[in-house]
């Protein structure tokens, strides 16, 4: 039976390639990522406790979280049809990557300097809720920007590589790459500073004048007034079975990231070094200590990046991704062992953790860049291969795997906080949660991915 929602996209998304792209330029649009990830890094390490020293108390921090995931939700499925049919003489995805970029620079010179603003505002005392409230603002810009950017960058990369899945695995390894440069660089920073950046710089991605813009072309349609959204959820009832279980991993495995994500420096001021925000130096080292293991976090990332494709080809992606998984739930177990040592060394009047603790604790943080370069790259690598089989546009593709990221990161930032609130504050919780879901998830995805390449639907047949 022929499938019309794929046969509108096959006209309109699927451009013959003429020859097969030079690796330098997969390289070069993958490239964006550094600028991209180089933000995130410092809100990513330094967000949670520069909120709680604006005056947002620690149970409710995860909230300001949800401007990301809610943004991502409607975003970037939405910008990725847009490209799919972008009629721009540049091509269907560079419009948004500049577009992003530009965007991306304005909001961290919001964030960078939402505690002044507020100061100018009226805020004296010690919570400022117009400082927060620019904060916020400069965060949604800011995720909007990363979504306009990131997923057409994707995109890009898949239309750039077509059906070749060699290819695709290598591109998203550079992306991966790339955001680990992009994380060093960040995490260093914050570990240097003590603070967000004021502003950054963006490299706007590629721009080859000899490119030609054939791999990028706009597709032509009949149907450029459907509703986008209505064209996203009536393509999912033709999903198989393989994209199901794809995108279930996937919102199992971010369900086990984002409390990470949410409370890494946070939780190395409070357990580890127990300190305070607001209250002695502790708590301001141990978050310097946890920006360094972030560091660390993404140079293991960076190196598991180049090894990725020769992974993936020797054991096949799912079965990476399921022990990658396994391994992070360990990490997170471990991290459980280390707050309840943390915490009886600190019962016992001592005022700063051991260097056994510390070491164990940046140890975690650097062995968690296998498995986050691993969600970095093979979830983008599996679905757009099955997508691309269906005859759907990759920007597409995107848009629904944002969607596997983006519901999960809106139940864990609603309900991280009072979760851990429930059992009398600190982040062990939301850990213990997130071990459990990366153990579900690595063993579904090596029991249930197949090693082997997406078969052609019988629709088609």
């Amino acid at each position: 039976m022929p499938n019309p929602e794929a046969e509108r996209h096959r006209g309109r998304a699927t451009v013959p390639v003429r020859a097969k792209i030079p690796l330098r330029r997969l390289l070069r649009v993958a490239s964006v990522a550094c600028g991209i990830q180089f933000g995130w890094a410092l809100q990513l390490s330094l967000l949670t406790p520069y909120v709680q020293e604006l005056g947002i108390p620690h149970a409710w921090a995860s909230v300001i979280w949800l401007c990301g995931p809610l943004s991502g939700l409607f975003v970037q499925p939405l910008v990725g049809l847009m490209s799919d049919r972008c009629t721009s003489r540049f091509g269907r995805r560079r419009p948004f990557i500049l577009a992003g970029a530009i965007s991306i620079a304005f909001a961290v010179l919001i964030i960078g300097h939402s505690a002044d603003i507020g100061w100018l505002l009226g805020d004296r005392g010690d919570v400022r809720p117009r400082a927060v409230g620019v904060f916020v603002f400069g965060f949604w810009i800011l995720d909007v920007a990363n979504n306009m950017t990131q997923g057409p960058c994707r995109a890009l990369l898949a239309d750039l590589t077509g059906k070749d899945h060699r290819r695709t695995r290598v591109a998203n390894a550079y992306f991966s790459l790339f955001m680990a440069v992009g994380n060093v660089l960040g995490f260093a920073t914050g570990a240097y500073s003590g603070c967000i950046a004021a502003a950054q710089e963006v490299p706007l991605g590629p721009s080859d004048r000899s490119t030609p813009f054939l791999e990028d072309a706009p597709g032509t349609s009949s149907h450029t007034q459907e509703a986008f959204l209505w064209e996203l959820f009536g393509t999912i009832r033709y999903f198989s079975g393989p994209i199901w279980v794809i995108l279930l991993v996937t919102a199992l495995t971010w369900i086990g990231w984002f409390p990470f994500l949410l409370f890494d420096t946070d939780w190395m001021g409070r357990e580890i070094y127990g300190g305070k925000p607001n209250e002695g130096q502790n708590y301001s080292t141990g978050v310097r200590m946890g920006a360094l293991g972030l560091m660390l976090n993404s140079v293991v990332l960076g190196i598991t990046s180049v090894l990725m494709e020769k992974l993936s080809r020797k054991w096949g992606a799912g079965f990476v991704w399921g022990i990658s998984n396994i391994l992070m739930a360990l990490c997170f177990l471990a991290i459980l062992i280390l707050t309840f040592v943390a915490n009886s060394h600190h019962s016992e009047g001592h005022a700063l953790p051991p260097n056994g603790i510390v070491i164990a604790a940046l140890l975690i943080f650097a062995i968690l860049g296998v498995p986050l370069a691993i969600t970095y790259s093979v979830p983008y690598a599996l679905i757009s291969t099955r997508i691309e089989s269906l005859g759907l546009g990759q920007g597409l593709s995107m848009g629904v795997l944002n969607l596997a990221l983006v519901i999960p990161q809106v139940v864990v930032s609603l309900g991280a906080g009072p979760w851990d609130q429930l059992f009398g504050g600190g982040n062990s919780p939301a850990f213990a949660v997130a071990g459990l879901a990366a153990f579900a998830s690595g063993l579904i995805a090596i029991l249930a991915i197949p090693r082997s390449g997406p078969q052609k639907p019988r629709g088609f047949t």
